[in-house]
């Protein structure tokens, strides 16, 4: 039943309806929190919203966890010099939000520190706040960065800051 009810819920959702909450004021907002963040640390933050999954993602049950993975490989967030790449991923039809942290954060920063931001979003998407939700977890994820990967004047901006709607 509840593989019925995801289908339907994928089905019915379209890039448009994500386009009608992921407004070019609410992507700007994301972006400009983006380069924010971005100078106070040394890593990289790339953030992607994703409308639905495709039927055969669904029937072989991938998780939105899985996408994220995808994703991460598909923009290449691992490939920053310092193996400090984070995607923020948001799978609108599933009202999930991933966060996928490349290698150099091993040990780092902890599962549950991610998983806390990704709740924080997630709660502020369900009120219905798509910008604050979305700014608000760019600044908790750059904190997490920062605590580890402190800002450098010589470095490269090496992800596009503009959020990606899929």
């Amino acid at each position: 039943m509840a593989l019925i009810l995801r289908l339907v819920r994928h089905l019915l959702q379209s890039p448009t309806a994500v386009r009608r909450r992921f407004t070019p004021t609410v992507l700007d907002a994301i972006e400009a929190a983006v380069g924010r963040a971005e100078a106070q640390h040394g890593g990289e933050v790339r953030f992607v919203v994703e409308s639905d999954l495709g039927i055969a993602a669904l029937l072989a049950r991938r998780s939105a966890r899985d996408r994220a993975i995808d994703v991460f490989a598909a923009k290449r967030v691992w490939d920053t010099a310092h193996n400090n790449g984070v995607l923020v991923y948001v799978l609108w039809a599933d009202r999930a939000v991933e966060i996928v942290a490349d290698r150099g954060f091993n040990g780092l920063v902890s599962a549950d520190e991610w998983a806390e931001a990704c709740r924080s979003m997630e709660r502020a998407f369900r009120a219905g706040d798509w910008q604050g939700g979305a700014v608000s977890g760019v600044a908790t994820v750059g904190k997490l960065v920062a605590r580890h990967y402190p800002a450098s004047d010589h470095k490269p901006n090496e992800l596009p800051d503009r959020p990606l709607l899929l």
